[in-house]
């Protein structure tokens, strides 16, 4: 689909009240119209209507957005800003304005190669495992040899993620079982989760079968496509929701035996909710996708609706409740619009105190690959949520999405604090275990 193929009524939603403007971290750091929904809006329409050509500078405002979606809360006339923004983006890589030898070897090698391979991904993991575990990578730095890479290389450098010595499929059986069944579930261990949170996975299974829950893991998933749907590349996108409908189904049998297909990551629960749409037109999946899309739900979304039993063990220390503060993934809480959840579970949990953090929903600037893209956007972002988690003096700031935790995990390292990162099924899952 391009822009002047969508339908009139999206692309003339807006009303140009200006409520976004306030929300949107790139317009509120630089003060510039085309850096604002608004006036992102207005230029697609533009193209659009045949207006104005997808040029260079119009590929450079689309991918200068985080796609953090603070404006769809925002907006009074719900706008569907993902759809045009996805669209957009795919508009200019078929129009090839931004290509250059290294961009397009890049997003070939990792959005059409590595990303669309688990085995790859996997391998790439293990080596940047043995990487971190052997101490070659503390030796490199104390050595300074990072200072003989390429720029670009020493900036990425401190962002590297922990990668964990298990994958998903190590930790977690393909069907786990409780003493007493309240629902069958699938669940979405996703790539980068993989890699580097899958201790997250095993909690959140943990978590699931605490609460009665059948819990059923296809073996090597796929990503979820969002990497690619956010990136232009809408047909890789496409090809990743069908690989994992295929998988889902393989393990668990048709998708009408499952109670839920459950995510805890915020970013891919925000995509996988719309394989519909996605799939509308493809004859072999479409009825598949519409009955996946109703299935899928954010682990924190679904434990509140199921109604989770209360962890009978405490996280208190030396009889003092920890303080956990939570950090709103910007597609859990504007993607999806699930803000509630997450901060009800946390209460549940015995020697907890949850203290608010301030801009909550504001995004930290990792939004998928921008901290890559977007270097210093990014890390402006960062230091004000990391100035926002100190104002809280809280020793844990819980957040419901990798690609975040990520971001604060590097945020942590560079300023030296005293801060854990957890998800909420960690310490849901510590709670119910007693392995404070």
């Amino acid at each position: 689909m391009y822009l002047r193929d969508l339908d009139f009524k999206v692309i003339s939603q807006c009303i140009h009240c200006g409520l976004c403007l306030p929300t949107c971290p790139t317009y509120d750091a630089t003060k510039l119209e085309r850096h604002s929904p608004r006036g992102r809006i207005q230029l697609m329409k533009h193209v659009a209507e045949g207006r104005l050509d997808i040029t260079q500078t119009f590929g450079d405002e689309m991918y200068f957005c985080l796609g953090c979606l603070a404006c769809e809360t925002a907006c009074p006339a719900g706008v569907n800003y993902t759809e045009m923004f996805e669209v957009a983006r795919a508009d200019i890589e078929r129009a090839g304005v931004l290509n250059t030898e290294k961009r397009n070897w890049i997003r070939s090698v990792l959005l059409r190669g590595v990303f669309t391979r688990p085995w790859l991904l996997r391998l790439i993991g293990r080596v940047i495992w043995i990487y971190q575990a052997s101490g070659a990578e503390s030796l490199v730095r104390r050595l300074g040899l990072m200072r003989l890479a390429p720029r670009s290389l020493r900036e990425l450098e401190p962002l590297a993620p922990r990668i964990r010595p298990d994958f998903s499929d190590n930790l977690i059986s393909e069907i786990e079982t409780p003493d007493h069944m309240r629902a069958r579930v699938g669940m979405l261990t996703g790539c980068v989760q993989d890699l580097t949170y899958s201790h997250v996975n095993r909690d959140t299974v943990d978590v699931l079968l605490a609460n009665g829950c059948e819990v059923v893991t296809p073996r090597s998933q796929h990503c979820c496509g969002s990497l690619h749907g956010h990136n232009g590349e809408l047909e890789t996108a496409r090809e990743m929701a069908r690989r994992n409908i295929d998988a889902m189904e393989r393990s668990a049998g048709p998708l009408a035996e499952l109670d839920a297909i459950v995510t805890n990551a915020g970013g891919c629960g925000s995509h996988l909710k719309h394989y519909d749409h996605l799939l509308h037109d493809d004859p072999a999946y479409a009825a598949r996708a519409r009955q996946w899309s109703v299935k899928v739900k954010d682990i924190h979304e679904f434990l509140f609706a199921l109604g989770p039993a209360r962890p009978s063990h405490s996280l208190a220390v030396d009889g003092r409740d920890v303080e956990v503060t939570y950090h709103e993934s910007c597609h859990l809480c504007h993607g999806q619009k699930i803000t509630r959840q997450p901060r009800d579970l946390l209460k549940l949990i015995p020697g907890l105190k949850l203290v608010e953090l301030p801009e909550a929903g504001w995004c930290c600037g990792s939004a998928g690959v921008y901290n890559i893209t977007q270097p210093e956007m990014s890390m402006k972002l960062l230091e004000r949520k990391m100035a926002n988690i100190g104002k809280t003096g809280a020793s844990c700031v819980a957040n419901g999405n990798p690609g975040c935790s990520v971001q604060l995990e590097a945020g942590v390292r560079m300023h030296g604090v005293e801060v854990e990162v957890a998800h909420p099924m960690t310490l849901l899952a510590r709670a119910y275990r007693g392995d404070n």
